[in-house]
C-alpha cells in the first residue's frame, strides 16, 4: 500500500473513531436529561429543601398523588389524625343518665358512624359488628372539633379525593386518593359524561344494601345491590356552577353482577375506571364502605370538574397537621 493511500486510510479511521465518541457522550447527556423540572425538584434533597414552599402537594400532572392517610383515622396509636380521640368503653357514661350506654350512644354523643366505631372497634375492615367490652378502645371524632369533608372529583382521570377541612385551624388534609367509574360519555353534556358537573353537598338519605333487598330502579322492582353495589350516598343540594340538579345522582359502590359459573353474585370490579354509569359515582365496595363510614355523619361537599386543577377548594392545605 503506498504511503499516501495508508495516510488517507488513517486519517478516515481517526475521523470515524471521534465521531462514534461524540454520538455516545451526545446520547449519554440526552438520557441522563429529567423530562421535566419538576422530577428535578422533587427527587434532589437539595432542591426539596430550598423549594419547599413553592411546590405544592398537589404536583402531579397525570392525577392527585398516591395518598392513603385514612389509617390514622382508625388508629388507636400515636399515629392517629388530631380529628380523632381514642375513649374506652363503659356501660356507665357520664354524659348518659338513668341507663347503660350502648355503643349506638357513643355514635351519636360523638357524631361519629357506628361502621366508624366498629372498624376502629375491630381492628379491621369490620363495619359490623359491634361487641364491646368494658375497656375496649376505639376512635372517635373530637366533640369540640368542627370539621367538614371535601371530594373532589376529577373526571378526565376518574379520581376521586378524600379530604378534611378544620374550621378552627382552616387546615385542609388529603386522606386518600379512589379510583372511581363514571357517567357513560356523552358529548352533550358539560362534563362529556352522563356525570354533572359542579358543587354539591351529600344527601342524608344514605342507604346500606345487603344481598335480597328489594327496591325500585327505573320503575322496575330490583335487588338494589345489583344497581348500587353496598352503599349509597345522594348528592343533594346544589351548592355552585352545578349543571344539573343533584337529584337522582350519588355515589355508591359497583354493582354486584351474576357469576355465570356458580349463580353467585360477585362484585363488578371491571367497572371501576370506565365510563359506564348513568352519570353517578361507583367506587369498589371496599372504598365505598371506608368513604361512607368517615363521611355520613358530618357535613360533606363534593366537587365535581374536568380536570381537578380547576377546582378549588376551602382551606389551606398541609401535609402535617396541627395538633
Amino acid at each position: 500500500m503506498s504511503r499516501i493511500k495508508f495516510f488517507c486510510l488513517s486519517v478516515a479511521v481517526v475521523f470515524s473513531i471521534i465521531g462514534v465518541v461524540a454520538i455516545t457522550k451526545k446520547t449519554d447527556k440526552t438520557d441522563s436529561l429529567p423530562t421535566n423540572n419538576k422530577e428535578i425538584s422533587l427527587n434532589s434533597s437539595k432542591n426539596i429543601k430550598e423549594n419547599a414552599v413553592k411546590i405544592p402537594i398537589i404536583v402531579s400532572e397525570s392525577g392527585f398523588p398516591n395518598i392513603d392517610r385514612v389509617f390514622q383515622l382508625f388508629s388507636t396509636g400515636s399515629s392517629k389524625l388530631p380529628i380523632v380521640e381514642t375513649v374506652e368503653y363503659s356501660s356507665s357514661a357520664s354524659w348518659l343518665k338513668g341507663r347503660p350506654a350502648w355503643l349506638s350512644d357513643y355514635a351519636a354523643y360523638y357524631g361519629t358512624s357506628r361502621h366508624f366505631i366498629a372498624r376502629s372497634l375491630n381492628g379491621s375492615l369490620d363495619y359490623f359488628s359491634q361487641k364491646v367490652s368494658a375497656g375496649d378502645r376505639f376512635n372517635v371524632f373530637k366533640k369540640d372539633k368542627k370539621i367538614e369533608f371535601h371530594l373532589a372529583l376529577d373526571i378526565s382521570r376518574l379520581q376521586l379525593a378524600l379530604f378534611y377541612l378544620d374550621l378552627d385551624t382552616h387546615e385542609r388534609v388529603l386522606l386518600k386518593v379512589y379510583p372511581v367509574g363514571l357517567g357513560r360519555i356523552d358529548p352533550t353534556k358539560p362534563s362529556k359524561t352522563a356525570t354533572p358537573i359542579g358543587v354539591y353537598q351529600l344527601g342524608e338519605k344514605v342507604a346500606v344494601y345487603k344481598p335480597g333487598v328489594m327496591g325500585f330502579f327505573h320503575d322496575k322492582k330490583t335487588e338494589m345491590i345489583q344497581v348500587f353495589g353496598s352503599r349509597w350516598i345522594p348528592l343533594g343540594e346544589e351548592i355552585e356552577g352545578c349543571s344539573e340538579p343533584g337529584r337522582g345522582y350519588g355515589i355508591h359502590g359497583a354493582p354486584w353482577v351474576v357469576d355465570p359459573t356458580n349463580g353467585q353474585l360477585i362484585e363488578n370490579f371491571n367497572c371501576i375506571g370506565k365510563y359506564e354509569s348513568d352519570g353517578s359515582i361507583r367506587l369498589l365496595a371496599k372504598d365505598m364502605e371506608e368513604l361512607y363510614a368517615i363521611v355520613i355523619t358530618k357535613p360533606t361537599f363534593i366537587y365535581i370538574s374536568n380536570d381537578f386543577h380547576d377546582i378549588t377548594l376551602p382551606g389551606v392545605e398541609v401535609a402535617t397537621p396541627s395538633r
